[in-house]
């Protein structure tokens, strides 16, 4: 029986742990909240993401001492949002993770560093990166727990690893296969939560689907030219890790980065889109981070930069997205 850690009690941590539990793995599920790990000891039920899930306490093993339950796994899933990862990772001694294998199921990047998780993973920890890898869609957590079907993607320069968690995943509704494009599958499911971002902001300011299939379209461009800039190497960008998890983020009722955007582009100020959402939109601290990595690297992203302007410039939305739509084809 493979023995899996999970970090992190949102609604991917949970869909994860409803894959991997009813496939026979047993899931050490680390949350911080006390309550929130009573709860689900007392009623099977999550009871703030993806509450109709019920679990089996013989597979599911909820707890707040993270050193417990990172200390009885084989594997370690990180499903936090990024900006929590620091604070949560730091309280681990550096050698707890040494012989562990580790996935990320992050679509972000470390605030103030600027860098992917997996880097992030591999520099505190001091692991090689054939140890790590990544989740990526296209898939929401909602759909997982209706039983929709769905499809994953493995991120790993180990061939290994990433059809070994691979087969942790598969079942009636669920296919997943591996990818050895680390890398260029984290850039760009960051990448895509900043155009799911704006094309909310977009759809909030009125627009309609002839203007979000041009926005689309264009920043499929617009991460080919920033991944190569980064990490040149051949990749085909409409494989469903890329094109896939960017088209089911920016048009689905269910992407939290897309809601994001459209209450930006009707009138809400960040902090009050935020609290109202009460959960964590990736794209708004991917945002600041991919526009500080490109001072150096100087790729055209007008995308990115016009999110940039609207959400830490507090330029109108408007104004932004009528400059943007002069510069698309």
């Amino acid at each position: 029986m493979e023995k899996i850690a999970m970090i992190g009690g949102g609604s991917w941590a949970t869909a994860l742990a409803k894959i991997l539990s009813e496939n026979g793995a047993r899931v050490g599920w680390w949350m911080r909240s006390k309550d929130d790990v009573q709860h689900l000891q007392r009623t099977r039920h999550n009871r703030r993401y993806l509450s109709s899930v019920a679990f089996d306490l013989t597979r599911i093993f909820p707890s707040s001492d993270l050193d417990a339950v990172v200390k009885e796994a084989d594997w370690l899933v990180l499903a936090v949002p990024a900006a929590f990862v620091k604070d949560v990772l730091d309280k681990l001694d550096r050698d707890t993770l040494r012989h562990k294998r580790i996935i990320t199921a992050i679509k972000g990047m470390i605030p103030g560093k600027n860098i992917l998780v997996t880097d992030y993973v591999a520099e505190r920890f001091r692991l090689p990166h054939a140890q790590l890898g990544v989740v990526a869609g296209p898939c929401h957590a909602e759909e997982v727990a209706l039983e929709k079907q769905s499809y994953l993607t493995i991120g790993s320069p180990s061939p290994e690893l990433a059809e070994d968690f691979c087969r942790l995943l598969r079942n009636r509704y669920v296919k997943a296969h591996p990818m050895d494009d680390l890398d260029g599958i984290e850039y760009c499911a960051v990448m895509k939560n900043i155009i799911a971002l704006t094309s909310g902001i977009a759809h909030g300011l009125g627009y309609g689907d002839n203007f979000q299939a041009v926005l689309v379209s264009n920043a499929v461009q617009e991460m080919r030219r920033f991944v190569h800039a980064l990490n040149p190497q051949p990749r085909d960008l409409s494989a469903s890790a890329y094109l896939g998890d960017l088209l089911v983020t920016a048009y689905s009722q269910f992407s939290r980065n897309r809601t994001f955007g459209n209450m930006i582009g009707r009138g809400y100020s960040v902090k009050s889109a935020q609290m109202e959402m009460n959960m964590v939109a990736e794209g708004y601290y991917a945002v600041k981070s991919i526009h500080e990595l490109n001072k150096k690297l100087l790729v055209p992203m007008p995308i990115t930069s016009a999110a940039y302007h609207i959400l830490y410039e507090k330029i109108s939305p408007a104004v932004e997205i009528e400059l943007l739509k002069e510069k698309f084809k």
